[in-house]
């Protein structure tokens, strides 16, 4: 069985139960993660924790290599991953402190981030109609609704680019386009996570209403510090129960998600190229 991989977002660092291992550093070519890895085991799971942002919060959703981070996951054996996000509701019956889990996603990035690993040398285009992996969307679902906690199954997570928040225009545009959440980093790690052919899904945590909501207070770092706050202990566990019930058995299209993609002819493929992803098309490209 592969491992399980978890990304925390803000006011997440670490995993309740687990039992660390190691934590490691990992080389990649497409340059440094976020963070090293923390590995280690929940009741018999194979785990890795990566803090998206660094353990001290020092990189901004911009300038995170997600490339690297996704690539890393992919060198660890990691098959499913689990994306926990704070974001902002743009609908009126998502509350702060509820939990998401988006099956879709748009994206209104602005600054060129790096979202594939074939930009050089070789041409894919892979399958993105569905860029959460149901299988696991489902299961986190499950577990939270379990947990009797307010959950909302399904809908769209914006990806605007950050780091200043939107402003009240934006906001309202993106209501009217019937978008209903809003983060800064799920939709480049969704795509990067399909070219990986890793099960990837967001458990996103609602803190504020953005800056819509006429009765609320604008969205702000203190408002969204303290739910986090309040909301983490619930993350974690809704991350241990779903990490434990996750099936080692893959019937998704996840895992085979590169097998027609690639268009390149493997013969003028360079070799330096092959070499470089090879942990990603080795299995298709000799």
């Amino acid at each position: 069985m592969g491992r399980i991989g978890v990304v925390g977002g803000s006011g997440l660092y670490h995993i309740e139960g687990l039992k660390v291992k190691e934590t490691r550093k990992i080389n990649t070519p497409f340059g440094d993660p976020s963070s090293e890895y923390v590995i280690g085991t929940l009741d018999g799971k194979e785990v890795v924790f990566l803090p998206r942002h660094d353990k001290a919060h020092r990189i901004s959703p911009t300038h995170i290599n997600y490339r690297a981070n996704i690539y890393g996951m992919k060198k660890l054996d990691v098959e499913w991953l689990i994306s926990v996000s704070a974001c902002g509701s743009l609908k009126e019956e998502i509350k702060p402190l509820d939990f998401v889990i988006p099956l879709q996603f748009v994206d209104r990035t602005t600054q060129a981030r790096k979202y594939t690993f074939f930009d050089s040398g070789i041409v894919a285009h892979i399958g993105f109609a569905h860029p959460v992996c149901e299988n696991l969307a489902n299961l986190l679902y499950n577990v939270v609704k379990e947990k009797k906690l307010d959950v909302h199954f399904g809908g769209t997570y914006i990806n605007m680019e950050g780091p200043q928040f939107s402003t009240l225009s934006e906001s309202n545009l993106y209501r009217s386009w019937g978008m209903d959440i809003i983060g800064m980093t799920n939709m480049t790690e969704a795509r990067l996570a399909r070219e990986a052919e890793i099960c990837y899904a967001t458990l996103a945590a609602v803190t504020d209403y953005d800056c819509w909501h006429q009765t609320e207070e604008t969205v702000s770092v203190e408002g969204i510090l303290e739910n986090l706050t309040r909301n983490v202990e619930n993350a974690k566990s809704i991350l241990k129960d779903a990490i434990t019930r996750i099936d080692e058995r893959r019937s998704c299209a996840c895992k085979d998600a590169l097998k027609h993609a690639i268009l390149t002819d493997h013969k003028v493929i360079p070799r330096d190229v092959k070499k470089k992803l090879d942990i990603l098309i080795g299995k298709y490209v000799k």
